[in-house]
This record gives C-alpha cells, structure tokens and sequence, in this order.
C-alpha cells in the first residue's frame, strides 16, 4: 500500500510546486510591467506614437531613418519626442554642441545603454562612464596618436588589399557580368574590415576574405551577438527582451550563445598572449595588457574596438561605392587627382601622407559619410532635470538622441541640395574646408569624439584609391535607395550586387 501511495505523493509534491512556481513567476511578471509603467509612458495616441506602435509611418518610407528625418524637417525646432520610448530626438547643431559639449557630464552613456549592451561589450570603452571611460581613452589616446601604431595600421590594410581585396575582384572581373559572377559588395566589405581590425586589435587573422569566402564562426557569432544586442535597443518595451533573458528562451538564448562564443574565442588569444609574453607585439590588445591585468576588462575593451572598426568601416565603404557607381564624374575626378599626386611625386604608389593631401578623395568620403553615416544616431540619459537650448525640457533619466542622418538632410544646415551627393560643397579654392562637429557629429564631437577617426578615413581613402584606379564598380541591386537593417551600424539590408570591370590603366599601388 505503501509503495502506491508514494508515486501518488510524488507526483502531486510535484503539481505543488509547479504551480507554486508558475503563481511566483506571475506576480513577478506583474510586479514588473507595473514597474515598467510606472516608469515609462508605455501608450500615447499622439500621431508620432501611433505611428510608431502601428508602423503606419512603413507605407510611405523603407527606413525609420528617413521617418525621422522627415518629422525633425517638419518640425520648427528641429526636435521631436517620441513618447513610447522616452526619447527626444533631434537635429538641431545647437542642442548637439550643449549635450556633447556645454553639458557633457549631464549626457552620459547611462544605465540603460550599458544594460542593453553590458552582455555583449561588458566594460568597453562604448560602454561606460566615468573614471572606467577616462581610463581607456586616455591608454587609447596615447597609442593610436602614435607614429608607429598608425604605420602598423597602414601596413595592416595594405597587405590586405593587395593579397585579398585586389586579386578577389580580379578574379570577379576576369567571369565577367553572368549571375554567378556578381559580388555582394557588403560583404566583401565586411570580410575585409574584419580582417583587418582583428589583426590590427587582437594581432589574429580570421582570414575572412581568403579567395573561398570561408565561413568564420568567430565572425558570425559576432554578427549575431551585434544584431540581437541593436534589436533591444529597440524594443518598445524592454520588459519583453528582459524576461527573455530571466528564462533564457528566444532570441535571448541565441545571444548568450553568441557571446559565449566571442568570448572563449577572445579569451584564448589573451591567454595565450600571456603565455607566449606580448611585449615586442604592436596590435591594440598588446598595448593594453602592458597597463590593464584583468583578463575579463581586456576582452570588453577589444571587443569595443572590433565592433567599433568592423562594421562601420564596412557600411562607410559600401554607402561609398554605391555613391560613386551612380556617380562617374565623381570618379573620374578622384582618379584625375592621384594621377598628379603621382606625377608631383615621380612616384607609382600612393604613401600615407600622400593619401591626406588629397583634398577631393578626402571631400568625397566626408560627403558620403554626411549621408549615409555608419552610425545613424547616438543616444545619452540625462543625470538630471535640464532644458535644452531650443527650449526642449529633459527630465531625469529622459533619453536624449542626436541624428546624424537625419542631420545630414537639414536645408538649414546644408542648403536646398542637401539630398545631392556633392564632394565640391567642401572644397574651397581646391583645398577641404571642416564643418562643425555639431552640424556633422558623424564621428561624435567633444570629449567622446571618435579617437580612430584618422586611421578611418585614411583606410577609407586607400580602399578607395586601390578600387578606383584599377576597377570599374555597377552596381546591379538595389536600384533605388538602400533600404537598412535594424543594427547597431547602418548596414544595407541584401547586401550590394554589383558587377566588377578590370580597367586598363592600373599603376596605382600602395606603399
């Protein structure tokens, strides 16, 4: 008898807890949304609300980008708020300039930014305030200003165009314009990109664009650990995002994985650059371990650097040469400027200081830049109460974004041509000419201004040149307007079709 009643008791101890369980995750998911809505305005029935909530804003723009744009063009301060997500949003310079600059210590990153993005970049330098943030900036300020670390970088991206970037679109051109010939520029681009950061970060080369395209699953857990992280940032409620990870379920459990992946594959190359001792070594990570000994903080900060310089180097180059595909007397100025660079020099190659001195190159990549930035917007969590100078009022914890893209498009700032993709509106007399920080934030301004800005723009220019002087680019998809994905760069949603041509005159090279 004994022996029946005991599976019977088991089995409802077992029912009891249970449903003692599913009673305690309940009152926990209530407890939490009323949390939630007392916290944020979770519904408004104003139009930019409604139209966020039902996506009605879809049927007449592919981007949210360009919804943006077109509500701070309306707008007479140049600012709107969208209140389901407790976000100001502009486009003004002068509120720029008072967030980035007159009241920096006002506009941290934030608790809420390091929240969605801690898992993923831990303590990196993107992820942080404060004393941590100071810390790394200074160490990074310090070596990537130096001479030797900017040759490093040079001589990274070099080698990586002439034995992979140049011989794959060689190899492109020579099958000619059939389907199966047809490069995703995208890719190519971020193939690239990855080599080069990793090996200029980490010393380590994926070799992602080797001639047979192999498949890295350091670069694809990377991928995915970017694009699930980006997607919480926006979510309507991240309630949702933050039950998910409590139970480890959907796309929750698809990041952790992810990160796990980044993280072993990263902790191995510190481990064994301990063992095998990294002095003599130049790449960003050696540099680090000769002040900072926790293992765990070296791998946020370099994971920082790659996410920095992969994926934005990458959208750049890719917004680039689908700017100049549909744009030839662009590029048939750029290759009448290095052929007197050359010709001034008595040289064949292009050299680093060469590369600076080319004002309309240099022109042409901030133009594309001002219209398609890597980074779209950038958004900082008010400390305290404040008003901003267009007479916006902030209030504790508020959400605070500025909108390079969209700041690229203002008629105020730029003129009436401000959609014309136009290298000479920063050129005077021939030579470049700076804007604002705050009219063009594209890498940041004040004390959070992109400190790899210089090597950006030069590995930009070496890319362009090496291209442009040997290759005709057609683009084949898409036809129109790029259409992006959600992420946390602006990345061209299938990728870029083209068609690559060999040129007959190719006696650029890079030294």
């Amino acid at each position: 008898m004994e022996s029946q009643v005991s599976p019977l008791l088991q089995l409802l101890l077992a029912h009891v807890f249970f449903f003692s369980f599913l009673l305690i995750v309940s009152l926990f998911v209530i407890f939490s949304v009323l949390v939630h809505f007392t916290k944020q305005r979770v519904y408004c029935n104003c139009d930019i609300c409604s139209a966020y909530l039902s996506s009605s804003w879809s049927k007449e723009f592919n981007n949210l980008c360009d919804w943006y744009t077109h509500l701070l063009q309306k707008s007479p301060t140049q600012t709107i708020t969208i209140h389901v997500l407790n976000n100001i949003i502009t486009a003004n310079p002068r509120n720029v300039e008072y967030i980035l600059k007159t009241r920096f210590e006002n506009y941290p990153k934030g608790k809420p930014f390091s929240t969605i993005l801690g898992d993923f970049l831990g303590r990196g330098i993107f992820n942080v305030d404060g004393d941590s943030w100071l810390l790394q900036k200074k160490v990074a300020s310090l070596e990537l200003a130096s001479i030797s670390i900017r040759t490093y970088a040079f001589d990274i991206v070099k080698n990586e165009i002439e034995s992979r970037l140049v011989p794959l679109l060689s190899s492109s051109a020579a099958g000619g314009s059939k389907n199966n010939n047809r490069l995703d520029l995208q890719e190519v681009f971020r193939r690239f990109s990855f080599d080069n950061i990793c090996k200029f970060s980490f010393g380590l080369d994926p070799c992602c664009l080797e001639s047979s395209l192999p498949i890295s699953l350091f670069a694809n857990s990377f991928d995915v650990a970017s694009k699930l992280s980006a997607e919480r940032a926006m979510a309507a409620l991240p309630l949702v995002w933050k039950l998910k990870r409590l139970f480890n379920i959907g796309t929750e459990k698809e990041l952790k994985k992810a990160i796990k992946i980044v993280n072993v594959l990263a902790m191995e190359v510190i481990l064994q650059k301990r063992e095998l001792g990294f002095s003599t070594n130049q790449d960003l990570l050696s540099r680090f371990m000769n002040c900072i000994k926790d293992d765990n903080h070296l791998r946020d900060i370099v994971i920082s650097f790659i996410l920095a310089g992969r994926d934005t180097m990458a959208s750049a180059l890719t917004t680039y040469f689908f700017l100049l595909a549909h744009h030839p007397e662009v590029v048939l100025k750029i290759r009448a400027e290095s052929d007197r660079a050359r010709e001034a020099h008595d040289q064949k190659f292009a050299s680093y200081n060469q590369i600076r001195e080319m004002n309309y190159l240099h022109a042409s990549v901030y133009e594309c830049l001002r219209l398609y930035p890597p980074v779209q917007f950038d958004s900082k969590f008010a400390q305290e109460d404040d008003v901003l100078c267009d007479g916006t009022f902030v209030s504790k914890g508020k959400r605070v974004t500025y909108h390079s893209y969209a700041m690229g498009r203002m008629e105020n700032i730029w003129g009436s041509d401000f959609v014309e993709f136009k290298p000479e509106r920063w050129l005077k007399n021939g030579t470049f000419c700076s804007r604002s920080p705050y009219k063009y934030p594209v890498f940041q301004a004040g004390a959070r201004i992109c400190l790899g800005k210089e090597l950006a723009l030069v590995e930009m220019k070496m890319v362009a040149l090496s291209v442009v002087s040997k290759f005709d680019v057609q683009v084949v998809e898409p036809k129109g307007a790029p259409w992006f994905d959600i992420g946390l760069t602006a990345m061209i949603r299938g990728g870029v079709q083209v068609v690559v041509k060999e040129r007959e005159r190719s006696d650029i090279s890079l030294q």
